[in-house]
């Protein structure tokens, strides 16, 4: 069971009931945003094509088709308006890179390694990219854009029985989150400087986590519970809250982005292969 486990009854009537978005997907979600009431999400579609829809501020539209073949499930970032980086994991267990430029969306980028789990990307600062995957000894690994090149990949250590969840609320900054082989929720962050060692964060995980942050040193965790609901653990800037039951069935890992400090946005995969989405409003 989740452990700490508090149900805060004003918090939970601030969250969006579930609403059901139209789409049959394949795998979990990845989600970002470019500006003030923009959602673009990304799957695997029923062909493991990458599939696209987008919210404008007034309407959800049809998905697309952004082809490649997936063996995972995406992560998608923005680091400016107008553009998204998204990155999966291909059928020769590679990682690959695809981003909209606010024209048009490149072709495929390999960019090698050996992932067991779907990658994470986060970015801190224009041009920037981060992105996480589990490799084959189960260790976390780190490959990063630099605006000019990509680096090598670099093992962060851990003992991962899940992908990873990465964010940044800051300038060279960045936290990442996974699963432990206890099931608990493990958390390692990057200051500027070095790398922290991993933090136990507790609670019992049936899905790989995922992280977003609504302003400078705040972070809200998701990931499915041992009922298939949604759990939520707060990082407010100065502890940890208990983990909250957000209820719902997810059939995926949760995906989450924040567009301003009042908004989180969460999606997950629903019964029936459904999208499902709530919103959180203070």
């Amino acid at each position: 069971m989740f452990m700490d486990f508090f149900f805060d009854q004003d918090l939970y009537r601030r969250w969006s009931p579930w609403e059901t978005l139209p789409g049959r997907i394949t795998s979990a979600l990845g989600v970002s945003s470019w500006a003030p009431n923009r959602l673009d999400i990304f799957s695997r579609g029923t062909r493991n094509e990458l599939i696209h829809n987008w919210w404008d501020g007034s309407r959800w539209h049809n998905w697309e088709d952004l082809g490649g073949v997936l063996t995972s499930a995406p992560s998608a970032v923005s680091w400016g308006p107008n553009r998204i980086d998204v990155v999966v994991r291909g059928t020769d267990n590679a990682m690959y890179h695809k981003w909209w430029d606010g024209r048009s969306w490149s072709d495929w980028e390999n960019l090698g390694g050996t992932l067991t789990s779907s990658p994470s990307i986060c970015s801190w600062a224009s041009n920037r990219l981060d992105c996480f995957v589990r490799g084959t000894d189960n260790q976390l690994y780190h490959k990063w854009w630099d605006g000019r090149s990509w680096s090598d990949w670099e093992a962060l250590g851990g003992n991962l029985t899940s992908a990873p969840g990465a964010v940044s609320w800051g300038p060279n900054r960045i936290d990442v989150f996974a699963r432990g082989t206890n099931n608990n929720l493990f958390h390692k962050w990057w200051d500027g400087r070095s790398w922290s060692n991993w933090e136990n964060l507790g609670g019992t995980l049936t899905s790989a986590p995922c992280a977003s942050s609504r302003r400078p040193n705040q972070i809200d965790v998701f990931a499915r519970g041992i009922f298939n609901n949604l759990m939520h653990r707060e990082w407010d800037g100065r502890r940890w809250s208990n983990w909250r039951n957000l209820g719902g069935f997810l059939t995926s890992a949760p995906a989450s982005v924040s567009w301003n400090q009042n908004r989180i946005d969460v999606f997950a995969r629903g019964r029936g292969n459904s999208v499902i989405h709530r919103f959180f409003t203070p």
